[in-house]
């Protein structure tokens, strides 16, 4: 089983120290000399990283190497950090995930967005929380489900809680009824090409990151894990 684990899933769990990482993200991301983390090497080498943003996708290794994300899309600036579930404002979270073409979504300043159901995501998006502290917090979270080619990087995700039954939309044209989310920070079902990199993840009410339903090519790397007992879950 764990062999068939590891052909599904590449797990990069990198060792960094978290003192380094938290100065590299409070000074602009200004890193020192050394770095022998391949994903670093790739962009944070670049100071004007923030004029190419969506270079980031070329930097993926592991099984989920091939994720493009919204690299062939527009960038969409979330300026409102509010939430509708059913029927959400232009400038949310959530308006830019849903939608029918790649998007690389990146944030106006730092927010902390309050989901009132699980965030339900599309294919081809990038979630890129460089230049700001933006923070997913006190409600249900992220759900990838049927999908592919997703990536979240630079944010932080903790204090989940479980998803109520009720109408949340999953694209312009569809509005499903759910029954509720579990409470992980991520939740990962039948999805392939997905790329979670440089998050923070803590005290959420179930998982943290759980990569279910015959979900193929996830990489998870550099990611910053505490305060919790049930980190991830892999079953295929």
């Amino acid at each position: 089983m764990a062999s068939l684990f590891l052909t599904i899933i590449s797990l990069l769990f990198a060792a960094f120290s978290s003192s380094v990482v938290e100065a590299a993200y409070s000074n602009g991301y200004t890193i020192p000399k050394l770095l022998p983390n391949p994903i670093d090497s790739c962009w944070r080498r670049n100071p004007y990283w923030a004029s190419n943003r969506r270079a980031l996708a070329d930097c993926a290794v592991g099984f989920g190497k091939s994720a493009v994300g919204g690299k062939y899309g527009s960038i969409y600036v979330v300026t409102n950090p509010s939430d509708d579930p059913e029927n959400p404002r232009p400038g949310t979270l959530r308006y830019a995930v849903i939608q029918s073409k790649p998007l690389w979504i990146t944030f106006a300043r730092d927010m902390v967005i309050v989901l009132r159901n699980e965030l339900i995501m599309n294919s081809y998006k990038t979630i890129d929380g460089r230049g700001a502290k933006v923070e997913i917090a006190y409600g249900p979270c992220i759900t990838i489900q049927h999908v592919s080619h997703v990536i979240i990087h630079g944010i932080s995700i903790h204090d989940c809680k479980p998803g109520k039954s009720g109408r949340v939309r999953s694209s312009p044209t569809h509005v499903g009824s759910r029954k509720g989310s579990d409470g992980d920070a991520i939740a990962i079902f039948d999805s392939s090409h997905i790329w979670i990199d440089h998050c923070f993840f803590s005290r959420c009410q179930d998982g943290l990151i759980d990569v279910l339903h015959a979900s193929t090519a996830v990489t998870i790397s550099n990611n910053y894990f505490t305060q919790h007992d049930k980190v991830s879950l892999y079953f295929t």
